[in-house]
Formats: C-alpha cells, sequence, structure tokens
C-alpha cells in the first residue's frame, strides 16, 4: 500500500498564507538586483563585470603573466569555476574567448593561442585544444592587488578570498567597453583610445570642474588633445557630427553611426571595381556577404553586378558594378541604406557607479570615478607599504641590538629555558624583534654587520617619510596619479602599433536620396492598370492594346498608362487626396491584382478620379465639379505615408472631378451646361492645399471638361469621329473674358460628350 499523501493531524501548523503578489515582487527584485550587480553591469571603476574579473583574477592566482609561458583554457575554465564563478564552464569560456579576441575587443586582456575564433563569426576551438595567458593591459589592471589595494570578499564557498574590483590603473571600462542586458536596464559602452582617454584624464586632475566638451577632441586646438570619439577595433569611418557625439557623452545615452571603408580599384580601360577593408563592429563578415548576395538575388542592388570575397588575416570584399559607368558613390550609398555596411553603435553608459549603484553617467562622471579609485588604490598601497616599512624597520631595530651583543644574545639563546623572555627583559625588546633574532639563521650571523643594516634602515626611514608626506599632501597623491597615467599613456601612445587609431571620421557626403532610391530599384518597364472598382495592379512591359485585360465581374478599366518600376505612381481621388505608391511595389500582373483601399488608406465614399507617373518638374490644375479649381506643383503634393495628402479640399456633394497637367498660356472651361470660357492662366492662383477659386460661373451643373493651350498656336479639339478642330486667337475673342465669367455656348462642331477629346 502507497504510502498516504496527506499530512497528519496538525501538519497545517507550520504553513504560513503569503500575499502572491508581495511575495512575486520580493523574488523577482532579487533576482533583477542580483542580475544587475552580479552578471550585466560592469563597474565603472575597472569596467569589468565578475566573470571577466575572476577569469583575470584566476589567471594571476595561477601566474599566467604576459612573461611566463601559455596554460590550457581547461584549467583556466576550471579554475574559475571551482573556486570563484559557480556558473557554467560554456559561458566562461565565451567570456575568456571575447577577451582575447583583437576584433571584439580594443585592447585585449587575454593572450590566446590556438583557435579563438574570427570576424566572420565562427565559434572558437574546444577548451581542452586552446592555450592562453594575460596581456600587459590585464597586469595593469591587477598591479597592486596584493599590496592591500582593493578589498576582497569570500568566495561563493567561503573556501577563498576573491577582490570585489581590480586596482584597475588602465581605463578598461571606455577603452574597452562594454555590452550587457540586465532586468529592466542595459548597457553598451563602444571601446575608445587609451592615448585620448590618458590626455582626457590628465585634463581632468588639473582641472576638476571640466565639462565634456573640454574633455573632447577639438579640431580648432588640436594640441589640447582629448577624446574624439569612439576607436572601434575594426576601424571603420564614424560619419556622426561632432555636436551630436557631444551630446552623446553630456548625457551617457546617444549613439555613432559606422560606415565601412572602401576604395575604388582601377582596372584599365575606364572599369573599376570596389574594395571594402573595413567593416563596423560587431558585424558578422560571412552574414554581411549574404545579405547583399540575397539583395543581389532579390533584383534589390540593379548597379551592383557581383560580390566576392577576397579576405585572408585582413578584410578585402570585393564590390563589381554592373558597368563602368555606375556611379561609385551612389552604389555605395544604396548599399549604405540597404546592409550592416552603415551601422549604428548605441551609447548607454548605465555602469555600477562605486560597485553599487547602477545609474547612466556623463563622459566626464566615468572619468572622475576612475580617477578617484586610482587615488583610493594609491593611498591603500601607501599605507600597506608603510605598514611594512614600520615592521622591517622594527626587525632592524632588534638586529642592531643583537648585532651590538651578539655574544650575550648568543649565551642566552644556549642557557636560558626561555630565551625569548629572557632576550626582551634584558634589551627592552618587541615580541616581533625577538621573534626575528631567534629565527635568524647561523649563516646571517657574518652578514649582519652594523653599516648594512643602518643603511637599509636610513634608506626605509627616508622612504617612510616620503610616503607619510604623499599620504597628508592631496596635491601630491594626484601627482602621483598623473604620473602613474602618463605611463600608461607612453605604453598605449598612438604612435605604438597597439596604441593608433583604427577608426577614422568624416562627413557623409550629400548624396541625391532620389538618385539612391532609383539606385535600390531595378528599373523595368510597367503598364499600371486601375480598373473602376480600385483594383491595381502592374503587368510587365508596356502594353498598347488594353482591350484584352480581364476585369472582375462588374468591373471595367478605369486608366491604364505606361510606367517603369522606378517610376513614382501618384492616385488622385474623389475626396481631393493624393496617395504616392512605388513603381516597384505594385502587385503583380496575374489576376486582378490587389484593392488600392488594402495598400492605402483611402476612404470607403471615395473612388479613384485618376493616376499618373509622377512628374517633379511639371504643375497641374485641379478642379471639383463645383468649378472650383488652382494650379498645384506635383512637387507639393507627393505622399509619403499611407494616409496620403490632402490636396483640394472639396464637402460633399461636392468632388474633385479634374486634373489637367499645365501648359501654355490660356485655359478653356467647358461646362455641362455646355458653355466654353477662355481666359488667362495666371488668373488661377498656385497653392498647395485649398479649395481653390471659382473657374467658371454656372446657374446649375457643374464644370465638364479643361484644356491648357497656348493661344498664339489657337485651341483645339477632336469629335467622337477624330476630326481635328482648330479655333485661332481671332476666332475665340468672342470667348475670351476673365475667370469666374459664365462664357457663350460652345462653338460649331464642339463634341457632343462636352470633352475636348471627344
Amino acid at each position: 500500500m502507497g504510502q498516504s499523501l496527506t499530512p497528519p493531524s496538525g501538519g497545517d501548523d507550520h504553513i504560513q498564507p503569503v500575499d502572491l503578489k508581495a511575495a512575486l515582487e520580493e523574488r523577482y527584485l532579487a533576482y533583477a538586483l542580483s542580475t544587475i550587480m552580479h552578471r550585466a553591469l560592469p563597474d565603472v571603476r575597472d569596467g569589468l563585470k565578475p566573470v571577466h574579473r575572476r577569469i583575470v583574477h584566476a589567471m594571476s592566482e595561477m601566474g599566467l603573466r604576459p612573461n611566463t609561458s601559455f596554460k590550457k583554457c581547461a584549467r583556466i575554465v576550471g579554475d574559475v569555476m571551482g573556486k570563484f564563478h559557480p556558473h557554467g564552464d560554456a559561458s566562461i569560456y565565451d567570456a575568456l574567448v571575447r577577451l582575447s579576441q583583437e576584433f571584439a575587443i580594443r585592447y585585449p586582456l587575454v593572450d590566446g593561442q590556438g583557435n579563438f575564433g574570427n570576424i566572420d563569426g565562427d565559434n572558437a576551438a574546444a577548451m581542452r585544444y586552446t592555450e592562453a595567458k594575460m596581456t600587459d593591459v590585464a597586469s595593469l589592471l591587477l598591479e597592486g592587488i596584493d599590496q592591500d589595494a582593493v578589498d576582497f570578499r569570500p568566495t561563493y564557498n567561503e573556501e577563498d578570498q576573491e577582490p570585489t574590483v581590480l586596482p584597475g590603473a588602465f581605463p578598461n571600462l571606455l577603452a574597452n567597453g562594454a555590452t550587457g542586458i540586465a532586468v529592466g536596464m542595459a548597457t553598451s559602452i563602444p571601446p575608445h583610445n587609451a592615448h585620448e582617454l590618458c590626455d582626457a584624464a590628465l585634463h581632468l586632475i588639473r582641472h576638476p570642474e571640466a565639462t565634456v566638451e573640454d574633455l573632447l577632441y577639438d579640431p580648432a586646438n588640436p594640441q589640447k588633445g582629448g577624446i574624439e570619439g569612439p576607436d572601434f577595433p575594426t576601424g571603420g569611418i564614424i560619419v556622426e557630427s561632432r555636436a551630436s557625439m557631444a551630446e552623446s557623452y553630456r548625457t551617457g545615452r546617444g549613439g555613432f553611426r559606422v560606415r565601412a571603408r572602401w576604395a575604388s580599384e582601377e582596372l584599365g580601360r575606364g572599369g573599376y571595381q570596389i574594395v571594402i577593408t573595413e567593416i563596423p563592429y560587431q558585424v558578422q563578415k560571412s552574414r554581411l556577404i549574404e545579405k547583399i548576395a540575397e539583395l543581389l538575388v532579390a533584383r534589390k542592388l540593379p548597379l551592383l553586378e557581383d560580390i566576392r570575397d577576397e579576405s585572408a588575416e585582413d578584410i578585402r570584399i570585393v564590390l563589381v558594378p554592373k558597368s563602368r559607368s555606375v556611379d561609385a558613390g551612389i552604389l555605395m550609398e544604396s548599399l549604405f541604406k540597404l546592409t550592416e555596411l552603415e551601422s549604428r553603435i548605441p551609447l548607454n553608459m548605465n555602469v555600477l557607479s562605486m560597485g553599487r549603484v547602477p545609474r547612466v553617467m556623463g563622459l566626464n562622471e566615468v572619468l572622475t570615478e576612475w580617477l578617484a579609485h586610482r587615488r583610493d588604490v594609491l593611498q591603500r598601497r601607501s599605507r600597506h607599504r608603510l605598514a611594512a616599512i614600520d615592521r622591517r624597520l622594527e626587525i632592524l631595530g632588534g638586529y642592531l641590538v643583537a648585532y651590538l651583543n651578539i655574544d650575550e644574545v648568543i649565551r642566552i639563546i644556549r642557557e636560558e629555558d626561555e630565551p625569548k623572555v629572557t632576550m626582551m627583559e634584558r634589551f627592552s625588546l618587541t615580541d616581533l624583534q625577538a621573534e626575528s633574532i631567534l629565527n635568524m639563521r647561523l649563516r646571517s650571523l657574518r652578514k649582519l654587520e652594523e653599516f648594512e643594516i643602518r643603511t637599509e634602515f636610513d634608506a626605509l626611514s627616508k622612504e617612510k617619510a616620503e610616503i607619510e608626506a604623499l599620504l597628508a599632501s592631496e596635491e601630491k597623491q594626484w601627482q602621483t596619479v598623473a604620473w602613474e597615467i602618463g605611463e600608461v599613456k607612453k605604453k598605449f601612445a598612438k604612435a605604438t602599433e597597439i596604441g593608433k587609431r583604427r577608426s577614422t571620421f568624416a562627413d557623409a557626403p550629400d548624396a541625391d536620396i532620389e538618385a539612391i532610391q532609383q539606385a535600390m530599384i531595378e528599373k523595368e518597364p510597367i503598364t499600371v492598370v486601375i480598373s473602376e472598382k480600385g483594383w491595381i495592379r502592374a503587368l510587365k512591359g508596356h502594353i498598347s492594346d488594353t482591350s484584352t485585360l480581364q476585369f472582375k465581374e462588374g468591373d471595367a478599366l478605369k486608366v491604364a498608362f505606361p510606367a517603369q518600376t522606378t517610376d513614382k505612381i501618384l492616385v488622385f481621388t474623389t475626396g481631393g487626396k493624393v496617395y504616392t505608391l512605388g513603381g516597384d511595389k505594385l502587385p503583380g500582373g496575374r489576376g486582378h491584382g490587389e484593392p488600392l483601399r488594402i495598400i492605402v488608406d483611402m476612404e470607403n465614399d471615395q473612388d479613384v478620379l485618376t493616376a499618373f507617373v509622377h512628374d517633379p518638374a511639371r504643375k497641374l490644375i485641379v478642379s471639383s465639379a463645383a468649378g472650383n479649381g488652382f494650379v498645384v506643383a506635383e512637387g507639393d503634393i507627393v505622399a509619403n505615408t499611407r494616409k496620403g495628402k490632402q490636396v483640394m479640399n472639396v464637402a460633399m456633394p461636392d468632388e474633385a472631378k479634374l486634373v489637367v497637367p499645365v501648359k501654355g498660356d490660356h485655359v478653356a472651361v467647358v461646362g455641362e451646361n455646355r458653355k466654353m470660357l477662355v481666359f488667362p492662366l495666371v488668373q488661377i492662383p498656385e497653392m498647395a492645399r485649398g479649395k481653390g477659386v471659382r473657374l467658371q460661373r454656372y446657374k446649375d451643373g457643374g464644370i465638364s471638361d479643361i484644356r491648357c493651350f497656348a493661344i498664339a498656336d489657337g485651341l483645339v479639339w477632336e469629335d467622337s469621329a477624330g476630326r481635328v478642330f482648330t479655333k485661332s486667337k481671332d476666332e475665340l475673342i468672342e470667348w475670351l473674358a476673365d475667370r469666374a465669367s459664365a462664357g457663350r455656348v460652345v462653338p460649331k462642331g464642339f463634341p457632343r460628350s462636352g470633352k475636348f477629346s471627344g
């Protein structure tokens, strides 16, 4: 019989009712704080997250200094996991690998031997194959850790001690950057140039009240030095404006636009190819090339013929243009728009201030906290050295007593039962002095010469005085910190291989946006077809005979016209609105197309009035059924959204009725009452939007048709039989009048339809 699952009588004594909301809040807050403090956000002082700090500390404990031999990464990961970081070995190894990748981190902390991955996104070899040791940068971060420079805390199992922060003689937070996603907050700091950071820090020591602008590089005063902007390990060209960068650094939030570095290579006979040698930070090269190849196949890059990856150790991506006449600048601008050849690197300086408080800091605040930490480390190291000197001076004092009374000391040691106590009483020695004398080896007796003891004593006394003077003077402390930063600056100066700036700055060229958009569309002939019920499609090629087109039952052709895929198509509705469609975005010619109302936000009570290819140089006369109208430039009516653009203000029952291209110098208007009026074009005002002015006066009915013409050439129309009629200027005298007149009955031979074209 199975065991009963019901608790015995009185088993509910220890059950406590808990409010679920309160319990969840408390537990989630604990989790969130743990993520923020112990995983995702770097400390402003050493720029490291706990996993990186533990890796560097473990390597230090294993003695993997830059001048020693390599050791297997599996040993390092095992030590980190077993002693300091109780998480998965894969996550620790991933962090270790990233610290060694020259394309991922500006100043690597780990010197790796073996396959540590590449810029194509390939993974590193397994940790049993790779080896590592520390770099000089990691040594700088650890400098003074054995001299009580920082606090230690017990590890997770309380068997060992680990540093809460590293001494950080290198400005690691800004030099190597950081990214992390915590709970409710994230951080993203791009890498910077160590030489420039040292310049800015030295300026901040001299001028503690300096603003962010004071710390930035000023092209007008290049001698001052300072931070120009990010310096990415993969190079690239930063095209962000200096004003925008200054704002980002001041607020701690912003971003930087980075572009690939490219150049044209002449191939002879007028041909050329484009070679990309640097790509933006954190972009995988293989994925980038795949994306460009996909765009090529999808015919989104009509100016590009082919792409090849000729990279070896360095990056070399070759782009082959369609023809030698293709403008390299426009081709690259279209690629920058569509691919990660231009990338935006975010800045969000959300860091742990003093290792405890997460907050977004400006550039000057970050550097100020780092400098305060460096001063604190200097004071702690100095006090540690002072204690060591005091201890040594005390021991030397005991040695001097022993030297001067060597025979008596030997006698006491040989004959007394408790030589230590006897010596302390006999020569007034301290416990430490007596212990040191007793622990002395016999071989040291010959060395125990008064001169040597006194020389060491004097040297240590002098050093002690210097340290005490340093600890007593804030000015001397800052001088020492500045000297230390100066040494780092020399080590990573721009003249050195590792220190020279990789990313450069440039203004993005003012390219013709229209030309770039055209460059991203394959130019092909199409015929745009719109039905009476508002269905639109684009057939391939230019079709002259539209009589064969099929429509849904009860539907018929409204308008059809030839265009190119690169054209903009303007659709005018009876409600006076204009919608803009890209020729390449129209539904294909199979079937009946799609309803316009799906593609744009067109009201149900409106219909398509007309549609045509956009010509930015052209002007139009738009008129309502009631006979109000005005002239509008086509450039003013292009709409960039689904909502379209209201051009003509009409209210029911009136609606937009005619859209006629402007040409010549006169306008002929015909009403439904078959009266015609001719007046100068200048009498119609030009506006971007409105109701318009009265073109012709009617007692009843409205407008029928409009035609623009040059009066010198006469007014031309054709009847339904195709016969052409022309009225010269003199013959039009009786119809010539001012705008808004009633007009006269149409001349003989005018079409019965009331239209100028039969």
